[in-house]
């Protein structure tokens, strides 16, 4: 690294016909007092490398180069609105690349208030959303790419009604609203208060919910399956749900029995529960029409065992009441059995927040997002992060973009077998 002082000497022109004075541009990637070198230098140290704006100015000072920690943070936090157009086709490519997605959340602070970190992903590429909350609307904002909002009554959203225990008049109610429509989110509210003037705000919540539920699964590309954890809020939202089996396994790990007969229970229970793993993972490898029911078989004998160990026991029970979710994939066997590749997406914030600590305003969040999701991605695709960001600032543009990289992909490697072509 060294540094490489650069005068450019631009002609300048009068044009009597026109009365003006012109000017010749830079070459491209040249915008201020510094080069594309420095730039894409000081995005890597960022986001690859997780240094800190006042070390990446310490470094460069020494250097012996003269700049401020503010134009060092005016280029990390909006300085290149280009990469935000590419995450969003990033996200758009990797969502109809599968029929299945990933998802999980791990907390953030932006501006020192506690905010979260979405993530989003398959194997051909890894997406960050940080917003204020975590509820069920928000992941759908997640999954529809922070769209705007849509709400639709139908059928579906009556049943989700009746299903969250609104009462029968509210239902009646909201029927009466027009069928198979979008509506924003300020018209459906305007919608609603005609109708139920006196509706109380958690039959109102209820009712936004379904009707959001309703509009996004009435869409054709909306997400068929989720590999999660059991958040509630990941509920509902696609149509199918396969849950983590290394998560749920945790739950046993945590179990602390002082009795020592219990721990001998539980870890007896324990060596039949990643053994029945093993067998998922066999079957994976090479499904047969009639494993799935033998599995099935072994599933209800494991989760109906009964040790005298209390806590054990409810544990046991617990997971079989989630049987549909964790046999999932007896049904897609091209699903993984766990949500690793999320939670491996959510170390890049965590280790950037244990450095950083957090963004200080909604603009550094969305540069966070952003940054991550084309550093995951790049990795995820073989590309190299320096010489794509490179690219991008100097203007050459001659790399393809990932997201054309991930349709492409996507073309040559299925991985929705079960739902047919992606």
């Amino acid at each position: 690294i060294h540094t490489d002082n650069v005068r450019f000497r631009k002609e300048k022109y009068y044009a009597a016909s026109t009365g003006k004075t012109y000017l010749a541009p830079l070459p491209a990637g040249y915008h201020g007092e510094f080069g594309p070198n420095l730039k894409s230098l000081c995005l890597l140290f960022s986001h690859l490398c997780n240094v800190t704006e006042p070390k990446i100015a310490g470094l460069l000072a020494n250097m012996g180069i003269v700049i401020s920690t503010g134009q060092i943070s005016g280029w990390l936090t909006g300085a290149h609105l280009r990469f935000q157009e590419e995450k969003q086709a990033i996200v758009e490519a990797g969502l109809s690349s599968s029929a299945w997605q990933h998802i999980d959340d791990t907390g953030t602070r932006v501006n020192g208030k506690n905010q979260h970190c979405h993530v989003i992903c398959n194997p051909l590429y890894t997406a960050c959303f940080t917003t204020v909350r975590k509820d069920r609307l928000t992941i759908i904002d997640v999954l529809r790419n922070e769209r705007e909002r849509i709400f639709r009554i139908n059928e579906e959203a009556l049943d989700l009604l009746r299903q969250f225990g609104v009462s029968r008049r509210v239902v009646e109610g909201v029927g009466q609203l027009p069928f198979h429509q979008d509506w924003s989110e300020t018209e459906f509210e305007r919608r609603l208060a005609e109708q139920i003037p006196d509706l109380g705000q958690a039959a109102r919540d209820r009712i936004v919910a379904a009707a959001a539920l309703a509009a996004y699964h009435a869409e054709a590309g909306h997400v068929r399956l989720l590999v999660c954890d059991d958040a509630k809020q990941f509920k509902l939202v696609a149509d199918e749900l396969a849950l983590c089996w290394i998560h749920d396994g945790r739950h046993y790990q945590s179990l602390e029995p002082c009795v020592g007969q219990h721990r001998e229970w539980l870890e007896a229970f324990r060596k039949r529960y990643w053994d029945f793993y093993k067998q998922l993972r066999a079957y994976q490898q090479a499904p047969t029409p009639e494993r799935p029911a033998q599995l099935r078989e072994q599933f209800d004998e494991l989760f109906s065992a009964v040790t005298g160990y209390d806590v054990l026991d409810r544990r046991i029970a617990q997971t079989k009441a989630d049987k549909t979710y964790l046999l999932m994939v007896l049904e897609h066997p091209e699903i993984p059995l766990h949500n690793n590749p999320a939670e491996l997406g959510a170390r890049l914030r965590v280790r950037k927040r244990v450095v950083s600590y957090g963004p200080r305003s909604a603009a550094g969040a969305k540069a966070w997002d952003t940054m991550e999701t084309l550093l995951g991605t790049a990795r995820k695709l073989g590309v190299n992060f320096f010489q794509y960001i490179h690219d991008r600032v100097s203007g050459a543009r001659q790399m393809p973009s990932l997201a054309e990289l991930i349709q492409q992909r996507a073309k040559t490697i299925n991985l929705s077998p079960s739902w047919g072509a992606p």
